[in-house]
């Protein structure tokens, strides 16, 4: 834990990391709960679809959240390698560092995964593993050339595409009890897509070998998500994009310049990633994180940014995203909190307000009030660490 003051920061990335991170942490509103209750409503149908992840194909704003995380993580980087040498850091020094912050944010993320198992629970596809996986590569890279970084990010897409691709998965066997999967699920692909099904593919394959090396409750048969170790690769492809976005946005050039570029990229790669998809090329599933995933979450990031960079640092608006720059300033803090202390900031309300005190505005509201609340004091939590100066740094 390091003190620190907000200097020399951009506050369109502070916002937009913010903004993601109330997304996740505004999971506690469930939406879905309420629609459940007011089936008739398409209001609440459409707030709890996009507070959710889609079953496998497609996009929802709740799956562009680990993009956003990742993507900011490479944008953040060259001002963080800046930072460090202005202080006379080595890049020895630099590279231990890295090390260090990516074992942490590996056992972190097991961490947090572990706290309602009966022992440790060995996953790899939490979002904080994940990016502690790609995180040393991702360094590397950035004390490299943008050619190199470029070259880097298509050797790593068409690279995943290919062993995908490669792989021979079985053929008119399905054994429901290996893969968590009905015969009859509607997004079974047949064809070349089949390459990419829900636990039937590479990366599934490699966690049946891989996640049964360690201390397990009872072997690891299949994930129920169908997440996967293996998506930290793709995902370092995400957080090359960042890094790509980070270097522009160091750049001495005119603002709205910046801003062009960033909606060029996006637009480029949103339907990059389209075409790919509906040509049936690789189908868009974030859950294993297909290179066309890559491309087209990708463009999504960079278009947020965009908004919040026009928005805040290029317009020098009002700060009316404060909000969001006490969540987005301690993002560490604020995924731990969201994982942790909900339970017990809801349990306390029910003690203290009494036990139907969210019935206020009728039963069907009463998971909103609750979450409302909750999701209020966990800001409030933030919001005393932002105003002492406290920052969660790994």
């Amino acid at each position: 834990m390091k003190n620190q003051t907000l200097t020399n920061r951009l506050a369109s990335i502070d916002a937009y990391r913010g903004f993601v991170m109330l997304l996740m942490m505004a999971e506690v509103l469930n939406f879905g709960k309420v629609s459940k209750t007011l089936p008739n409503s398409g209001f609440w149908q459409f707030l709890a679809y996009h507070q959710d992840h889609v079953d496998w194909v497609g996009c929802s704003l709740h799956d562009l959240i680990q993009p956003s995380f990742s993507f900011l993580v490479g944008v953040a980087l060259p001002f963080s390698i800046a930072s460090r040498q202005a202080k006379g850091d080595s890049f020895q020094a630099l590279l231990i560092h890295t090390l260090k912050r990516s074992l942490i944010l590996i056992f972190l993320g097991i961490f947090l995964r572990s706290m309602h198992a009966q022992q440790t629970y060995f996953t790899f596809e939490d979002t904080l593993t994940q990016i502690g996986l790609g995180y040393t590569f991702l360094f590397l890279l950035g004390f490299r050339s943008m050619k190199v970084i470029l070259i880097s990010f298509a050797v790593i897409l068409v690279g995943y595409f290919t062993a995908f691709a490669l792989y021979t998965f079985p053929q008119g066997v399905f054994d429901e009890t290996q893969t968590g999967i009905k015969q009859d699920w509607v997004h079974h692909a047949t064809g070349f897509a089949a390459h990419w099904n829900k636990n039937n593919n590479l990366a599934w394959a490699f966690d049946r070998w891989f996640l049964n090396l360690f201390p397990r409750e009872k072997p690891f048969l299949y994930n129920g998500g169908g997440y996967a170790t293996l998506s930290f690769i793709p995902t370092l492809g995400t957080m090359i994009l960042g890094l790509i976005a980070g270097h522009e946005l160091k750049n001495n050039t005119l603002a709205m310049d910046k801003v062009k570029r960033f909606v060029l990229w996006g637009v480029g790669l949103t339907v990059a990633g389209s075409i790919v998809h509906y040509l049936g090329i690789c189908p868009n599933v974030k859950r294993i994180w297909t290179p066309t995933w890559v491309l087209f979450s990708g463009g999504w990031c960079f278009l947020f940014l965009a908004f919040f960079y026009w928005f805040i640092d290029a317009r020098k608006t009002q700060k009316w995203y404060f909000v969001l720059t006490v969540i987005g300033a301690n993002s560490i803090a604020a995924y731990v909190i969201a994982h942790t202390i909900d339970s017990f900031i809801g349990s306390s309300l029910k003690i203290h307000l009494g036990q139907n005190y969210a019935e206020l505005f009728g039963a069907a509201y009463t998971p909103l009030v609750h979450g409302f609340l909750t999701l209020f004091f966990e800001w409030l939590i933030l919001y005393w660490l932002y105003k002492r100066q406290i920052f969660i740094k790994i």
